[in-house]
C-alpha cells in the first residue's frame, strides 16, 4: 500500500511511507500527523435499511422500524415524514403521550396517516392502530418506531398479524460509516467466490473500529474517555429508564449488575445458574432478565447449530452483545489496554464481527440465521450462517495476523457435519491477504466484511 491513499470512515488519508498505527480510540497516526475519526451528526448518514422501509411502505399498512435507543430510528423516520409529507409525532413528548394515553381513539382519529415515534411508550395505541388500518387498509398509512422488539415482548405478534412489517435498524455498520453500498460478503461467502490468493492490505484502524462500535452519538465524540463514558451511561439508562417502560423489574440494581456480568460472558456458552449465583437470584430470573435485555437490543443469545442426527453437538446458546463499542465500554477496555494485552481484543472482535453479520443478515434477500457450533470434543466455530435451502457457511474470528492449519479444526468439523451443504469456511483475521488453505476454506482480513 506504500504510495497509495487510503480511507478511514469519511476521511481520505494522503499517501505516506509510514502507514499508520493506533494511538488511542479516536486518532490514527499517519507519518507525524494525527487524524481524528468521528461521525458528523450534521450530515445524514445513509442507512442501508432505508430501501427496505421504502419498499414496505408501498404494500404494507403499518411499517415498524425497531432497534436500540440512539441507533438512528428517529432520524430515519423524520426523513420519511418529510419525504412523504406525513405528520411526525413522538411519544417521547409529554403532551402527545398524555393525549395518546388518555384518549387512544381520539389520538388515532387525529392522524389518518402519520409517523409515530417510540410507540412502545403507549402500548394501548396498538389496538386503536389495528382498528384504524382495518377500516382503511391502504398501504403505507403508518410508519412507527420502537426501541424494544415490539413483537417479541411488549406487543403480541397476533395483534397486528398481516398488517405490519418490522424492519431492524441497528447502530451504524462499517459500510454505512464508510458511505459504501450494502456489502456483498454474504453472497460471496455462500457462493465461495474468493480468489485462492490475493494481497488486500490490512484492515485500517481495526482496534479503533472495534472499541468505537456504531452508536452515532458515541462516534460523534472525539475523546476516547468521553466516548466510553457515553456508552457506559447508555447501558445504565437501559435499566433505569428503558426496561421499566415495558417490564416490571423489582431489582434494578441487580439488573444493572447483570449487564456487567453479561459483558464478561460475551462470546461464551451461557450458564444461567452461575450467573444467578453471582447475582443472588435463581436461573429462571436470570433467564427472564436476559430476555428483557434482548428485547432492548443490548444482547442476543445465539442458538447452537445442530441436527437431530448429530448427537455429539453441544446445544447450549452463546451470549453476545450487539455492539462492540458498548461491550468494550462496559468492560472498561481501551485501545491502550488492548495494546498492552492483545488477548483482550479476542472477545471484542468476535462481537464486532457478529454485529456486522447480524446487520448484513437482516438485509439479505434470503433469510439467513446465525448460530454457533461446538461438539463434545470442544471443536467449535464462532458463527454459523444458514439459509432456508440448507447452505451453510462457518466464520471463525482470530485477533492475530497469522493463521495456522490447526486454526481450521472447527471449520473442518463443520464441513464434515454438513457435507455438500457446506458452502464456505472463513477465518477472519488481522492480516493483509486472502488465502485459500483447502477446498472451500479461506483466511482473509476482517475488512472483507464490508469492502468489495
Amino acid at each position: 500500500m506504500d504510495g497509495q491513499p487510503f480511507r478511514i470512515g469519511r476521511y481520505s488519508i494522503p499517501d505516506r511511507t509510514v502507514l499508520y498505527s493506533v494511538l488511542d480510540g479516536t486518532r490514527i497516526r499517519v507519518g507525524r500527523s494525527f487524524v481524528p475519526i468521528q461521525i458528523n451528526l450534521d450530515e445524514f448518514v445513509a442507512r442501508h435499511p432505508q430501501s427496505q422501509v421504502s419498499t414496505a411502505l408501498t404494500d404494507t399498512r403499518i411499517v415498524a422500524i425497531v432497534g436500540p435507543r440512539q441507533a438512528g430510528k428517529t432520524t430515519l423516520a423524520r426523513g420519511f415524514a418529510g419525504d412523504l409529507d406525513l405528520p411526525f409525532v413522538t411519544l417521547d413528548d409529554f403532551q402527545s403521550r398524555q393525549f395518546a394515553e388518555s384518549d387512544p381513539a381520539g389520538f388515532m382519529r387525529s392522524y389518518k396517516a402519520a409517523v409515530i415515534d417510540e410507540i412502545q411508550r403507549v402500548p394501548s395505541l396498538i389496538l386503536e392502530l389495528k382498528k384504524t388500518v382495518d377500516e382503511d387498509p391502504r398501504p403505507g398509512r403508518y410508519l412507527i418506531t420502537g426501541s424494544v422488539e415490539l413483537f417479541k415482548g411488549l406487543i403480541s405478534p397476533d395483534s397486528l398479524a398481516g398488517r405490519v412489517e418490522a424492519i431492524e435498524l441497528l447502530p451504524f455498520s462499517q459500510a454505512e460509516i464508510e458511505g459504501a453500498d450494502l456489502p456483498a460478503f454474504l453472497d460471496r461467502a455462500f457462493d465461495s467466490n474468493y480468489p485462492s490468493f490475493t494481497v488486500t492490505g490490512p484492515t485500517p484502524a481495526l482496534v479503533e473500529r472495534v472499541i468505537s462500535g456504531g452508536f452515532p452519538l458515541a462516534l460523534s465524540r472525539t475523546v476516547p474517555g468521553r466516548r466510553r463514558n457515553w456508552l457506559r451511561a447508555y447501558a445504565r439508562s437501559l435499566t433505569q429508564r428503558g426496561i421499566p417502560e415495558f417490564a416490571t423489574i423489582n431489582k434494578l440494581d441487580e439488573m444493572s449488575r447483570l449487564i456487567d456480568h453479561a459483558a464478561l460472558y460475551s462470546g461464551q456458552i451461557i450458564n444461567l445458574s452461575n450467573l444467578g449465583n453471582q447475582l443472588g437470584v435463581d436461573a429462571k430470573t436470570v433467564d427472564r432478565w436476559l430476555t428483557q435485555l434482548e428485547h432492548m437490543f443490548l444482547v442476543r443469545r445465539i442458538r447452537a447449530w445442530h441436527h437431530n442426527e448429530l448427537k455429539r453437538l453441544v446445544k447450549t446458546p452463546k451470549l453476545q452483545f450487539l455492539d462492540s463499542g458498548l461491550l468494550a465500554a462496559v468492560r472498561g477496555l481501551s485501545a491502550q489496554a488492548i495494546a498492552t494485552d492483545r488477548q483482550k481484543l479476542g472477545s471484542l472482535l468476535e462481537c464486532f464481527v457478529y454485529s456486522e453479520l447480524a446487520k448484513a443478515a437482516a438485509l439479505a434477500d434470503e433469510e439467513t440465521t446465525v448460530s454457533h457450533y461446538r461438539d463434545k470434543d470442544q471443536a467449535e466455530v464462532d458463527l454459523v450462517l444458514e439459509r432456508p435451502t440448507g447452505e451453510v457457511i462457518g466464520i471463525e474470528v482470530k485477533a492475530g495476523a497469522t493463521v495456522r492449519p490447526r486454526d481450521f479444526r472447527g471449520l473442518r468439523r463443520l464441513k464434515e457435519a454438513t457435507g455438500a451443504r457446506f458452502s464456505c469456511g472463513i477465518i477472519l483475521h488481522d492480516g493483509e491477504r486472502i488465502q485459500q488453505l483447502d477446498s472451500r476454506l479461506f483466511a482473509m482480513p476482517v475488512k472483507m466484511l464490508w469492502e468489495a
